[in-house]
């Protein structure tokens, strides 16, 4: 059971508010696991009766939330992410009946964005229409290539054609929309990088999330790496994207994420402003404040565990507390995401640490060109950008 007094007892933070609350659902289940994916996603076992599953899991779920209720009592949510997996796969029903139940148990900001990650295949598209209906306000299209042998290589089930009609659908059913796209691909040039983009520039996205493919541990490509564009080529494709993104009207408001005017994801903006939220579902992370802490928490991760686990209200498997210590880093690590950057108001706010906690690494990112200052507000200098990781680590604890 949820113990919400362990959590409000004095400590060494003092935050003069709590910041706006997300909710993420993650719904674990996949066609196939991608060769390149560390998420905690599973293949849809033979000869599961996917209806029942799905039941199954959204009750779990419900009751996952309404267990972590005293841990956000009397706030509002102001975006809901429902991410996987392949959260398309579940039937319409069900996703209908899981933002019911969230309406229910927590009351949701007026207007509340709510997103779905979803595949291009066929059989997904075909739902579009009804997760709409289902309350999902915008929907997020895993399309990562239009490049049918890339799309071979990274393991994706989709091909092109279906890429281009899942976007056609998207556009129909949704005010706004994500396409998601992976750069510097295995034996990508940058003449088909160039393709890929200006196709899906083609279909006029709302928004447009852009994505360095990494080789992550633990996943197939780690065993197996497949050859990868070399460095400079991946530099010459990233400044490409940026030429042909600002030519389409979107503009580059994080390092990855690309927007039309009021088309910006609230979900992600929440994370990047070190917002909190409370994740629900399979190996689930969330953040949470309270006034004189700041908790982290992470669920059981396999599904079948999960569910048992949440059904009987002991759904997280581990929790800390983030110490003093860690949080101007932990704080950077999302902030310095955003080309706006972040003002020492929204720090000491978010943080209840004092300005002068960062002062040194302020200094040293701004005297090697990676952040400049406008009044109260830094920002990310296009190298600081360009070289995102370095600029975070000056915030390491004893950097």
């Amino acid at each position: 059971m949820t113990d919400v007094q362990h959590h409000l007892r004095p400590g060494s933070l003092q935050l003069p508010a709590l910041p706006p609350l997300s909710l993420y659902l993650h719904l674990p289940w996949c066609l196939k696991k991608c060769p390149y994916c560390d998420f905690n996603s599973h293949q849809v076992p033979d000869g599961a009766d996917a209806q029942a599953q799905q039941a199954h899991y959204v009750d779990a779920l419900l009751a996952d939330l309404q267990a972590s209720l005293p841990l956000v009592w009397g706030r509002s949510v102001v975006s809901v992410f429902i991410g996987g997996g392949t959260p398309s796969l579940f039937a319409p029903e069900q996703i209908d009946r899981l933002l019911a139940g969230v309406r229910a148990l927590l009351p949701m900001a007026v207007p509340c964005e709510v997103t779905l990650e979803a595949n291009p295949g066929t059989f997904e598209r075909e739902r579009f229409a009804a997760f709409r209906a289902a309350g999902v306000t915008r929907l997020s299209v895993g399309v990562q290539s239009f490049n049918d042998a890339q799309l071979r290589a990274l393991g994706r089930v989709h091909d092109g054609a279906q890429a281009r009609a899942a976007l056609e659908e998207a556009a129909r059913a949704f005010d706004t929309f994500n396409l998601d796209l992976m750069y510097a691909l295995p034996g990508q040039t940058l003449v088909q990088l160039e393709q890929d983009v200006r196709t899906a520039l083609s279909f006029a996205p709302p928004h447009l999330s852009i994505y360095h493919l990494t080789i992550e541990p633990n996943t197939v490509f780690a065993k197996f790496p497949p050859r990868l564009p070399d460095e400079d080529t991946a530099w010459d494709m990233l400044d490409r994207i940026t030429e042909l993104t600002v030519q389409a009207g979107l503009e580059r408001y994080e390092v990855s994420a690309y927007a039309r005017t009021d088309h910006r994801c609230a979900h992600n903006l929440n994370y990047w402003r070190f917002g909190d939220y409370l994740g629900i579902g399979a190996g689930a992370h969330g953040k949470l404040s309270f006034p004189q802490r700041v908790v982290r928490q992470v669920r059981h991760r396999l599904p079948e565990l999960y569910m048992g686990k949440a059904l009987a209200g002991d759904a997280v498997a581990q929790q800390h507390e983030v110490a003093r210590r860690d949080l101007p880093f932990e704080y950077m690590l999302n902030a310095l995401r955003l080309k706006d950057g972040f003002t020492l108001a929204h720090y000491t706010a978010s943080t209840g640490l004092a300005p002068v906690t960062i002062e040194d690494a302020l200094r040293e990112a701004r005297r090697r060109g990676w952040l400049e200052q406008q009044g109260d507000c830094w920002r990310p200098t296009a190298r600081g950008f360009d070289l995102l990781s370095d600029l975070q680590q000056l915030f390491l604890p004893g950097a």
